[in-house]
């Protein structure tokens, strides 16, 4: 398994835009994309801060995700709307 998690830090006034993309985006991964599986989106709409903890079969699953015209639009639309991230990948998970 192939683990990414992500910190987006939202624009002040945005993380209403943010969240249905990113819910979007999320509910896609998970439909349409076999190596996705688990997508999970935690706002803190106090702090501007959105927490990704996305699974993936292995590390090309990721990359179709990353590859797919639904990300890639999604990409593109809020990267207005985010003042940072941070993306972390591990490619061992211990159960």
């Amino acid at each position: 398994m192939y683990v990414v998690t992500v910190l987006f830090q939202i624009k002040p006034g945005s993380m209403a835009a943010f969240m249905p993309l990113m819910v979007d985006n999320a509910r896609t991964s998970l439909c349409n994309e076999p190596g996705c599986l688990q997508f999970d989106v935690c706002p803190d709409p106090n702090a501007n801060e959105v927490f990704l903890y996305e699974i993936y079969n292995s590390r090309a699953g990721f990359d179709l995700h990353l590859a797919s015209p639904h990300f890639q639009s999604f990409d593109a639309v809020v990267a207005p709307m985010i003042a940072s991230k941070s993306v972390r990948c591990f490619d061992e998970v211990i159960r």
